[in-house]
């Protein structure tokens, strides 16, 4: 009985492990401004927030464990550039690229906006061009653009993404387009 009592005790603690999330909330970008439906439901606000602060993070660390915890398994990109994987792969591989030319990228989240099952947030990355970008070598310039995403989260989870990035400036940051 003790076997039994201390065998099932060892598997509910592995268990327990197992379902935590790998980051804890305190280790996430906290948006420097959050508006929310004041009809939401605070705990589902909490979820669609989290998830979002979990992709903002990614982006900003380049953890792949932090998007497979935000994105769904079934995630769909909607504004999917020419080239890039559907689903979590073309996250990752895009963030594999940009933190090859670009070490040292922040996100911030400049404001997110949580209503019904979406969530809109304006983003602001920054950093330096001291990696490489389509064979092209930086020499420490200064990045500095934002990003709008909106997202529709589904069971704690971003289901589907929407996206726009001040591209232009970005490549004229590195000096890949002319002013």
């Amino acid at each position: 009985m003790r076997r039994l009592i201390s065998g099932l005790v060892a598997a509910v603690a592995t268990a327990t492990v197992l379902v935590q999330p790998a980051f804890a909330a305190s280790t996430l970008i906290s948006p420097k401004v959050l508006i929310s439906d004041p009809a939401g439901k605070p705990e589902q606000v909490q979820a669609q927030t989290l998830a979002a602060r979990r992709y903002a993070t990614f982006w900003s660390s380049g953890d792949p464990a932090l998007a497979r915890e935000a994105l769904a398994t079934d995630f769909t990109d909607r504004t999917l550039p020419p080239g890039r994987a559907q689903g979590i792969a073309g996250p990752l591989a895009a963030s594999t690229a940009f933190h090859a030319a670009v070490p040292d990228l922040k996100c911030d989240v400049e404001q997110m906006i949580v209503s019904a099952d979406r969530v809109i947030s304006h983003l602001h990355f920054t950093g330096h061009f001291t990696g490489t970008f389509n064979g092209v070598k930086g020499q420490g310039q200064a990045v500095n653009f934002i990003a709008t995403d909106i997202y529709r989260i589904a069971d704690g989870r971003i289901a589907e993404n929407w996206h726009l990035e001040d591209n232009l400036t970005f490549l004229q940051q590195i000096g890949v387009v002319a002013h």
